[in-house]
C-alpha cells in the first residue's frame, strides 16, 4: 500500500448512515476503537510466502532438469546401443556377402566343369542362367521404375521449392493429381508382387523345412545306430581276429573291452538324458530359437559388452519376451551347450580310447605270441606260459585301472573349466557393478555441485531479501516521523 492510500476508504451505506459516519471522524484517527495497521506483520507474510513460491518454482525447475535429463541420458543410450549394433551388423553383413559369392563362384565352377561331363549339371546351369535372367528381368520391370520415379519426384520438387508453384505447373506440365495417382498405383503393384513373393517364400521354406527335418531324422537315427551298434557295443574285428597263445588272454581282452565300452555308453546315455530333460525345458517357438541362436551368433565371443548388446537386440526382435525370459533361456542354452560339448567330448575320448585299447591289446597279443614262440622254442612247459598268461592279465588290469583313472582326471578337468567359466562369469558381474557403481559416484557428485550451487544461489536471493527488509523498515520509520506532520 502506498502513501497515497493510507486514507482512502471505500464504503457503502444509506443516506440515513450518514451521522453515524461522523462519530469515528471526530474520535480521530489514534482512537481506541480501530487498531493501526501492522505493516511489519504484513511484510513478513509477504515475505514467507515469496519464500514458499521461490522454493515451489526451483523444486518445479529441479523437476523438469532431472526429467530432461534422463531423456537426454536415454537418447544418448539408445544412440551408443545402435552405433554399436550398426557396427556388428555391418561386419556380420560383410561375412554374410563374402560367403555368398565365395558359394556361387564355387557353384559356378561346379556347375561349369561338370556340364561337359553329364546332362544333370548342364540342366543345372541352364536353370541357373535362366533365374538370373528372371531376377535381372525383375529388376529391370520393378526396382529400375521405383527409382525413376523416386528421382523425378525429388527433381520435381527440387524445382517447385526454386519456383512458385504456378509457374513450376506451367513450366514442366507438372499435375500433382497424377504423380499421386501414379504413386498409388506403383504401390498396388508393388504390394501385389510382395504378397506372392512371400508366398513363394513360405512355400519353399516349408518345403526346405520337411527337407531338412527328414534328413535330420534320418541322421540321428543312422547316428544313433552306428552309436549303438558300432562305436560302442559291436567288437572289434581285430580282437575277434587275434590269435592269442593263451585260451583265456582273448576271452579277457574281449571283457575288458566290454567293460570299458559299457562305461562310456553309460556316460553317453546320461548325457543325453540331461540333454533332452533341458531342451524339453526350454519351451519357446522354433522362430524365436531361431533368432535367439542367429542374433548370439552374430555377436563374437571377444566382443566389449557382448551380453548386453545381444539381449538389448533380442528385446527389440522378441518383445513379447521379458529380459527375465531371456536370461533364463540363455542360462539354459547355455547348460545345454556345455552338456552337448560334453557329449562331443565324451565321444572323442572314448575313440581315443578304443584306439589305445586295440593298440595295446594287439601288442600285448603280439608280444604274448612272440614269447609263447619263444618259450616254445626254449623249454616246452605250461607253467611257462601260464606265468606269461597271468603276467599279461595283470597288464590288462594295470591298464584299465589307468583307464578308470584317466577317466577320472578327464572329468575333474571338466569340472575346473565349467568353475573358471562360472568364476569369469562371476567376475564380469563385478565388474559390472563396479562400473555402474562409478557411474553413480559421478552422478552423485554432478547432483553434489548441482546443490551447492543453488544453496549459493539461495544465499544471495536471502541476502538480497534482507537488503529489502532493511530498506522497507527505514521507509516505515520515515513514514512514522512524516505522520505527525501530515496530522498538524
Amino acid at each position: 500500500m502506498s502513501e497515497l492510500d493510507h486514507g482512502t476508504f471505500f464504503t457503502t451505506h444509506r443516506i440515513g448512515d450518514v451521522e453515524s459516519l461522523v462519530v469515528p471522524v471526530k474520535n480521530g484517527l489514534c482512537s481506541q476503537r480501530y487498531k493501526p495497521v501492522d505493516y511489519k506483520h504484513l511484510y513478513e507474510l509477504a515475505t514467507e510466502e515469496k519464500k514458499a513460491s521461490t522454493k515451489i518454482q526451483l523444486k518445479f525447475l529441479f523437476f523438469l532438469q532431472v526429467k530432461k535429463m534422463k531423456q537426454v541420458s536415454k537418447i544418448n543410450k539408445e544412440q551408443t546401443l545402435l552405433k554399436q549394433h550398426h557396427q556388428v551388423w555391418w561386419q556380420e553383413h560383410k561375412r554374410l556377402s563374402e560367403n555368398r559369392q565365395k558359394a556361387e563362384a564355387e557353384i559356378q565352377t561346379f556347375l561349369d566343369e561338370g556340364s561337359h561331363k553329364y546332362d544333370f549339371f548342364l540342366d543345372m546351369w541352364n536353370l541357373a542362367h535362366k533365374l538370373s535372367e528372371e531376377r535381372d528381368a525383375y529388376h529391370t520391370n520393378t526396382v529400375v521404375p521405383i527409382w525413376q520415379l523416386r528421382e523425378n519426384l525429388k527433381f520435381r520438387l527440387s524445382e517447385m521449392q526454386h519456383y512458385p508453384s504456378e509457374e513450376s505447373c506451367l513450366k514442366y506440365k507438372f499435375n500433382p493429381v497424377e504423380v499421386l495417382q501414379q504413386i498409388d498405383f506403383v504401390k498396388k503393384q508393388q504390394k501385389a508382387i510382395w504378397e506372392f513373393l512371400n508366398l513363394e517364400s513360405l512355400a519353399l521354406e516349408e518345403e526346405l523345412e520337411d527337407s531338412k527335418t527328414k534328413h535330420f531324422l534320418l541322421q540321428a537315427l543312422a547316428q544313433s545306430s552306428e552309436e549303438k551298434n558300432g562305436l560302442f557295443h559291436k567288437v572289434p574285428s581285430a580282437l575277434l581276429s587275434l590269435e592269442c597263445p593263451c585260451p583265456g588272454l582273448k576271452a579277457l581282452v574281449i571283457d575288458e573291452y566290454r567293460k570299458l565300452a559299457s562305461e562310456y555308453w553309460s556316460k553317453l546315455q546320461e548325457i543325453d538324458q540331461q540333454l533332452n530333460v533341458i531342451y524339453r525345458n526350454i519351451n519357446w517357438k522354433e522362430d524365436d530359437q531361431w533368432v535367439y541362436q542367429t542374433v548370439i551368433n552374430q555377436y563374437p565371443s571377444d566382443l566389449l559388452r557382448r551380453r548386453t548388446l545381444y539381449l538389448d537386440v533380442l528385446q527389440r526382435y522378441l518383445p513379447h519376451k521379458s529380459r527375465h525370459d531371456l536370461v533364463v533361456h540363455e542360462k539354459a542354452w547355455d547348460r545345454y551347450h556345455f552338456t552337448k560339448n560334453q557329449r562331443k567330448l565324451l565321444i572323442l575320448n572314448w575313440a581315443q580310447a578304443r584306439k589305445a585299447f586295440l593298440f595295446k591289446a594287439v601288442t600285448a597279443v603280439a608280444e604274448a605270441s612272440a614269447a609263447h614262440e619263444t618259450e616254445l622254442a626254449l623249454a616246452n612247459t605250461r607253467q611257462k606260459q601260464q606265468e606269461l598268461c597271468d603276467d599279461l592279465k595283470a597288464k590288462v588290469l594295470q591298464w584299465r585301472v589307468q583307464q578308470e583313472e584317466a577317466a577320472k582326471l578327464e572329468a575333474a578337468i571338466a569340472t575346473r573349466r565349467k568353475q573358471k567359466k562360472d568364476e569369469k562369469e562371476r567376475v564380469q558381474k563385478e565388474q559390472e557393478m563396479i562400473r555402474r557403481a562409478q557411474e553413480k559416484e559421478k552422478v552423485k557428485k554432478y547432483w553434489a555441485e548441482k546443490q551447492l550451487k543453488r544453496q549459493e544461489q539461495e544465499e544471495k536471493y536471502i541476502q538480497r531479501l534482507e537488503e529489502l527488509r532493511k530498506l522497507l523498515a527505514e521507509q516505515a520509520i520515515k513514514d512514522r516521523e512524516r505522520l505527525p506532520l501530515l496530522q498538524n
